[in-house]
């Protein structure tokens, strides 16, 4: 376990990408098998416990000391495995450190009811704060190191000298701890096959376009343009009997949309966007939100939300891999494709005509009436481009609808995780509304956690503490009247009527813009505007 928390230590002290990527591609060629394999699995989300819950910790904890000082601690620390790694009591002649292959085997075969005897052990074992904190991590699966899967898959990539996209492609047929892709990796056996039917493919990825840089580069007449669609992104796939949909980081779905599945018809692969389409139109992503994360669905739900793929690619077309293919030959097998399943849930996304980036722009701005009025904007994609896994720089460019922007007031704030647990770093902001008796009051609209920098989180984080009115355990209410408060710029992609909050509307992917020192709270949006910019987005 040392090791491992050394890790997980120095991952979540650290910024730099390229840092975190040296740091796992390090302990992966010097830790032997199976803890790395361990390892990798838990970086890369691979790795969860049904037996072990945080409650288990927090009743562990509470009887080996005081709970209202574990309570009034866990306040303070604001991450429970921080703080139970803190303040966890040593007890001495406890048993030899465990390896993280041991836990992860305790773990895996633990009953619920002995899951917690276990970790209380474990913990009496772990002399230092530190490895108590990686293990009760691991234990929750709430890692929170800043290291994405994609990146973890990187580490192992360069780790063996190998494209990272050769691990992506491997990554549905592998299971932890990996010792055949550690031995193949290492020269010491043959490349693990991926060759099991229906299996998820790496997608390909774009960039974010800098208008002011990149249109001046490129050549419109090499570019294909097509809606960014707004639902998410999917693959799906019949091959040898088996029909398959995955998210595009590679999550199984196919429970959740057997209608989906039921329309594939034709032998192949395709990439597109899950969305529910309804009377022929592109229904809110709140109604697809509906059906996604879900267990089982019916009949009755499947009727209400009518699932849909809108096809962009074609990566395997029978039993021929087109991803090399250039993009023009691959869109003409993709129209014959979708043309051969004869089914109303799935159909084409259209490409758009345009023949300079000034028609283009008009295009984006405007887009005509219908399905087009609720895309999220656009996609470039280069005519002889092949389909590759990731991200690179120039095949592939989105180019997003500027986001709408709320003035709002800062009404409650929350302490964060990890590295933010010290600060107010979670914030609930209001507009203003007018009762029936002409009363202006602060209504919550959203709650955002990112887009501010780490001095405007000093600056938010001292006026927080410096204008509490009352506590309701972390969340603090701020003071928030017309001429005393803080205003923020919010930017946000979307707006849906909710019968969740008070309200009644919920913004879609909410983050703070920038902070209005120069406007009063009185002086913020009023619901009013966001309603009149709610019958907008609907009528479109």
């Amino acid at each position: 376990m040392r090791a491992f928390a050394e890790l997980l230590d120095r991952l979540s002290l650290t910024s730099s990408r390229n840092a975190k990527l040296t740091m796992v591609r390090d302990y992966l060629r010097d830790t032997p098998d199976p803890d790395r394999g361990w390892a990798l699995a838990a970086l890369t989300g691979d790795l969860s416990f049904d037996a072990a819950k945080p409650a288990f910790i927090r009743k562990a904890v509470e009887s080996r000391m005081d709970p209202q000082l574990f309570w009034w601690s866990y306040d303070y620390v604001g991450d429970l495995a921080e703080a139970v790694s803190l303040v966890w009591p040593a007890l001495p002649g406890a048993n030899r450190e465990p390896d993280l292959s041991e836990v992860v085997d305790g773990l895996r075969s633990a009953t619920r009811a002995e899951a917690q005897g276990r970790i209380e052990a474990w913990l009496d074992a772990l002399p230092q704060a530190r490895e108590r904190w990686a293990l009760l991590k691991l234990v929750t699966g709430a890692l929170r190191v800043g290291m994405t899967a994609r990146l973890a898959k990187r580490a192992a990539a360069e780790m063996g000298g190998v494209e990272p996209a050769e691990i992506e492609e491997l990554w549905h047929a592998l299971h932890p701890p990996y010792e055949d892709l550690f031995a193949w990796l290492e020269g010491r056996s043959e490349k693990p096959s991926s060759e099991h039917p229906a299996r998820f493919r790496p997608v390909m990825l774009a960039q974010a376009i800098d208008e002011a840089v990149d249109f001046a580069k490129l050549d419109p007449a090499d570019y294909a343009a097509e809606w960014k669609w707004d639902g998410i992104r999917v693959q799906a796939a019949h091959e040898g009997g088996l029909r398959r949909l995955y998210t595009r980081t590679g999550d199984d779905i196919s429970r959740t949309f057997p209608d989906i599945l039921d329309a594939l018809d034709g032998q192949g692969v395709i990439d597109g966007e899950l969305l529910v389409i309804r009377d022929g139109r592109v229904a809110p992503f709140a109604d697809l939100q509906q059906r996604l994360n879900r267990k089982a669905v019916d009949a009755k739900l499947m009727a209400a939300f009518p699932a849909a793929i809108r096809a962009y690619d074609l990566l395997q077309d029978g039993a021929e891999d087109t991803r090399g293919l250039p993009l023009a030959d691959r869109r003409k097998r993709l129209e014959a494709f979708v043309a051969r399943q004869a089914s109303p849930r799935i159909d084409l996304s259209p490409m758009q005509p345009f023949a300079t980036w000034a028609e283009l722009t008009e295009l984006r701005a405007n887009p005509p009436p219908g399905d087009p009025q609720i895309a999220e904007g656009l996609m470039l994609k280069r005519w002889d481009a092949a389909y590759v896994a990731g991200r690179p720089k120039g095949p592939w460019f989105k180019w997003k609808r500027d986001p709408f922007l709320v003035d709002a007031v800062l009404m409650y704030a929350q302490r964060g995780h990890g590295k933010r647990s010290s600060f107010y770093s979670d914030y609930t902001f209001g507009v203003w509304a007018e009762d029936a008796a002409g009363q202006r009051s602060l209504t919550p609209v959203g709650k955002a956690y990112f887009g501010f920098t780490d001095d405007e989180l000093l600056q938010i984080d001292k006026f927080v503490r410096d204008n509490t009115v009352e506590r309701f355990g972390p969340v603090r209410s701020v003071r928030a009247e017309p001429h005393h408060g803080m205003v923020f710029e919010v930017a946000f992609e979307g707006l849906q009527r909710s019968t969740r909050h008070k309200s009644g509307v919920a913004m879609r992917f909410p983050r703070i813009s920038r902070i209005r020192w120069d406007k009063p709270p009185g002086e913020a949006d009023e619901l009013e505007a966001l309603e009149r910019l709610l019958v907008q987005i609907e009528g479109r």
